[in-house]
């Protein structure tokens, strides 16, 4: 779907969307021109407005049917006057007058004209977007559509469901990262197509060297079909898995233990990534960024610096720090990290680290955890290593009624949207001029 936020820029209204265009749209705008309007036009362009940021994907018919004329708010009330209440204030009436010792003045207004369109937020692809799990209530409605959404654990396909306090509701990860992630360059999108021709092109390999290897073995290969070594791990995983489940009784213990373990074994076989022999070069492009650093950091002296792991003697102190750090501050630690790179669970060489000095250690340590946490990785639909979209500061905000956990991509509808004394929770980007415009509109009788 083409973005409404471009469409044209000249007219083009607010939506709810992390769009550059949008943000464009966001610094320019002006509350409408009231001089010669009448009551009834400034009603129209207010809600115009209104209602092209909030709930632009809902019909206008099935929003009139949800507008509620009865806001939630919140009166903050004083402790300490309550507890000085003796009753006296019952016999005067109560409600009758303010406070005793609150001036006027210290309490700011209540903005409920800012509260129209509180009923919108309980739908489910509009709390989506108010988590940051989509870059758009469009994008969020098609997380729903598609099924890539549960509601207290339930799959929900319904982007209007409308959520009650205490729902949690949870998005995929991967669509997550892939929707406020940065989208590829043209660089990136060249290295993504090499690594897929260079998979392709081992796997062809591997096929040929085993059609050789077979026909050496046995004639009995030649009538076989050719398949792809994972599909007939799969397939040998399959027949494990109905021996076990049709012959429980039958089979003796030894067989099952043999079972189970040919099971773990084609696991761990299926589980390794056929790209991480390939992208061995892109971890190292984004290791020599931290070897740079290192190369800019200045290294101290052992005399101010004295540690276990760097024991050097009194002629090796004498020189120059700049020598020090460019004589080999590259070999020991480009080989640590090719060790490291080629078996990442295994542990670090102990013959490799103790010739590192301190800071080539904390360099290593930080690419070892960038590589774990955030990994190269061109298979993924956006840039690896993931970093957030552009334009995104200016719209990441929480409001107060969501509970949200980024690391499992899941938020918890905590309550409905208030009113308090001088804030509204409902996240706007409009004045009260043109909220109370909007709601006046929508308080006519039909």
């Amino acid at each position: 779907m083409r973005n409404r936020a471009t469409t044209p820029l000249s007219k083009a209204k607010i939506r709810q969307s992390w769009s550059k265009y949008n943000l464009y749209n966001l610094s320019r705008f002006q509350n409408p021109y009231t001089g010669t309007k009448t009551f009834f036009q400034q009603k129209w362009a207010a809600k115009s407005a209104a209602r092209a940021y909030h709930g632009e994907q809902v019909r206008e018919s099935q929003w009139a049917r949800m507008f509620s004329r009865r806001i939630r708010s919140v009166v903050p009330m004083n402790t300490a006057q309550l507890a000085r209440d003796d009753g006296s204030q019952i016999s005067a009436g109560r409600g009758s007058g303010l406070e005793s010792g609150t001036p006027t003045s210290s309490v700011p207004p209540t903005p409920y004209t800012q509260m129209t369109f509180a009923p919108l937020e309980r739908r489910l692809d509009v709390a989506i977007f108010r988590a940051m799990f989509a870059s758009s209530t469009r994008q969020a409605r098609q997380f729903v559509v598609h099924g890539a959404v549960t509601v207290n654990g339930k799959k929900m396909r319904y982007p209007g469901y409308l959520l009650n306090p205490g729902d949690l509701f949870q998005v995929n990860p991967e669509l997550v990262m892939y929707a406020t992630g940065a989208p590829k360059d043209r660089h990136e999108r060249r290295e993504a197509r090499v690594a897929k021709k260079k998979a392709t092109e081992a796997e062809q390999a591997e096929e040929t060297e085993g059609k050789e290897t077979d026909e050496k073995k046995s004639e009995e290969s030649k009538d076989e079909k050719e398949e792809d070594p994972r599909e007939t791990l799969k397939a040998l995983l399959g027949q494990a898995k109905n021996i076990m489940a049709s012959s429980k009784d039958v089979l003796p213990a030894k067989r099952k233990q043999e079972l189970r373990g040919f099971q773990k074994a084609v696991r761990r076989v299926l589980s390794r990534s056929e790209a991480s022999i390939i992208l061995a070069g892109s971890l190292e492009e984004q290791f020599s960024e931290l070897i740079s650093l290192l190369k800019a950091k200045k290294v101290e002296t052992d005399g101010k610096k004295n540690t276990p792991r760097e024991r050097r003697s009194q002629e090796e102190e004498e020189i120059p720090s700049t020598e020090a750090s460019s004589a080999q501050p590259g070999e020991k630690l480009t080989e640590a990290f090719k060790a490291a790179a080629q078996n990442p669970n295994a542990e670090l060489d102990a013959e490799l680290t103790s010739e590192l000095t301190d800071d080539e250690f904390d360099v290593l340590k930080r690419a070892l955890v960038q590589m774990r946490d955030n990994p190269v990785d061109h298979s993924k639909p956006y840039a690896t290593p993931w970093r957030p979209r552009d334009y995104m500061s200016a719209f990441a905000f929480i409001p107060r009624y969501l509970e949200v956990n980024q690391n499992i991509c899941a938020a918890v509808y905590l309550r409905h949207p208030v009113a308090r004394p001088g804030i509204a929770e409902v996240p706007t980007p409009f004045g009260e001029p043109v909220g109370t415009a909007a709601f006046t509109w929508y308080l006519r009788r039909r």
